[in-house]
């Protein structure tokens, strides 16, 4: 009897090539399914680094335009919580994680602009007011900027008024922003009307109508009151040792008084050494004792409802004399430093304060007491405090 089947003669092969034309079909299959549906995609992307994004918005216009929506990039800043890799010292980046050092947004900022000259005014959630002054010895009043230095987008802020007399009188530029709470942002200037008063006018720019109003609020304070601001919970705020704390509400353009921590009596007993804004909490460190200009600070951080401070951490710094000699100051009674950043970590056991001793960038855990020397300063002189600005990522578009 014949046996007419056809035999197929047995190769290692065939399964393997089977297996391998199989899985090429269901990748192709999986890639078309990703990327026809904007939902599946958009899932994906969320996950991946900002430097990623800014590289694939030039794959196709339709995945440009897809990260370059307003939903996209607010849901990408919420979700991966505003990250902030290091800070600028003027316009040198300090990062934060020397073992894995992000990458510097620009290699030089006055690249980005047409005047010499650039400053950095404030840091805000991820924007950065900047500030030209055109060539030295110049008497032009300055040009505000706002600058997105994750995404180079560049808006020049028109000036409150065509008068220079006018324009030499301001007195502060504050920035205003927030993924949630101030999405267009906003400018706040504080100009002088009567210089031997010190009384003063608040005026608003928005980034939505792309005009100045003034504010209906008049105030006096002293000339030293304007020295940092800094945007929290939809209002500018400020703290000096010379006049009392100050908010200004935004929406109903109104200023407020801010409390003192319960235990200080009045402000020349309250010693700040770093007032800011970390991941949505608005922070105050002071000495803990204003008698003692030692190693022991408080971190206190506000209730939202601007009802009072509480104690968040308790700052040791014993062990840094013994690292850093300089902290001891010329008269060996008191230690020489500058806190001048507080970030708070995704894990509370992430959080650190970033400090200046002389030319040393010093990063210390406020949890396990951990630090360590970060960057060495080229010139330290030209470093003051109100000279850091944190670098947030922000794909934000204005």
């Amino acid at each position: 009897m014949v046996n007419n089947r056809r035999k197929f003669k047995k190769t290692r092969n065939t399964p393997k090539t089977c297996f391998m034309e199989d899985s090429d079909h269901h990748s192709t299959q999986s890639g078309a399914l990703v990327g026809s549906s904007d939902d599946l995609l958009t899932e994906i992307l969320l996950r991946l680094p900002v430097t990623s994004i800014l590289r694939f918005k030039s794959v196709s216009k339709h995945w440009c335009l897809l990260l370059s929506d307003r939903h996209f990039t607010q849901r990408y800043d919420i979700d991966n919580h505003s990250k902030s890799p290091g800070l600028f010292g003027c316009n040198t980046y300090v990062p934060y994680d020397v073992d894995n050092p992000s990458t510097p947004p620009f290699s030089s900022l006055g690249s980005y602009f047409n005047r010499p000259r650039v400053r950095i005014v404030q840091s805000c959630n991820g924007l950065l007011l900047c500030s030209t002054h055109g060539p030295k010895g110049s008497k032009a009043a300055p040009r505000y900027y706002v600058f997105n230095p994750t995404t180079k987008q560049l808006a020049l802020i028109p000036p409150i008024h065509e008068s220079l007399k006018v324009r030499k009188t301001i007195r502060f530029m504050g920035l205003a922003y927030h993924q949630t709470d101030c999405v267009h942002y906003k400018v706040v200037c504080i100009r002088s009307l009567e210089p031997d008063r010190d009384l003063f006018k608040i005026q608003i720019y928005s980034s939505d109508t792309r005009e100045w109003k003034i504010s209906i609020e008049t105030f006096s304070a002293g000339s030293n009151f304007f020295q940092q601001g800094v945007y929290w919970n939809g209002a500018v705020y400020w703290v000096t040792k010379y006049h009392k704390y100050l908010y200004f509400k935004l929406d109903v353009e109104k200023l407020q008084t801010l409390p003192l921590p319960m235990r200080y009596r009045d402000r020349l007993h309250l010693i700040a050494t770093y007032f800011g804004e970390s991941r949505g909490r608005l922070h105050l460190i002071a000495y803990s004792n204003h008698h003692d200009y030692r190693l022991r600070l408080n971190v206190y951080e506000m209730f939202s409802g601007h009802s009072s401070w509480f104690v968040k951490y308790q700052v040791v710094l014993n062990a840094l004399p013994g690292a850093f000699p300089d902290i001891i100051s010329r008269y060996g009674v008191s230690y020489d430093f500058k806190v001048i950043d507080l970030v708070r970590g995704e894990e509370e056991e992430d959080t650190f304060v970033v400090l200046k001793i002389r030319e040393n960038i010093i990063k210390y855990n406020v949890h396990d007491k951990s630090f360590k020397h970060i960057y060495g300063l080229p010139r330290p002189s030209c470093f003051h405090e109100n000279s850091f600005h944190r670098y947030t990522e922000t794909l934000s578009s204005f």
